[in-house]
């Protein structure tokens, strides 16, 4: 997994998301399950230029559809990033 547009998916942008960007400096990214932190730091810092401070993961399971009938299923399980920026850097987001 070295390519990065592989390890990144979107930048997530919601009132907590926000929040997070405004106050601590930190930015939420929907990133592949399989990738580490590692490989964020690195997606990130290539992709836009910044320098990364720190890198937390938290993976959430797919959502039950359907479950009154034998054919339930589930939407992709995926993975949030919170990666938050050396003092000083900032990602303009349009």
């Amino acid at each position: 997994m070295k390519d990065i547009f592989q390890v990144i998916d979107t930048i997530q942008l919601s009132e907590k998301a926000t929040l997070l960007s405004e106050t601590s400096n930190e930015y939420v990214f929907k990133v592949n399950p399989r990738a580490n932190k590692l490989e964020i730091r690195e997606a990130v810092e290539k992709l836009f230029g910044k320098k990364v401070a720190d890198v937390r993961t938290a993976n959430y399971r797919g959502k039950k559809k359907r479950e009154r009938r034998a054919d339930f299923g589930r939407t992709k399980n995926w993975k949030k990033a919170f990666v938050r920026l050396e003092d000083g850097e900032t990602i303009e987001l349009v």
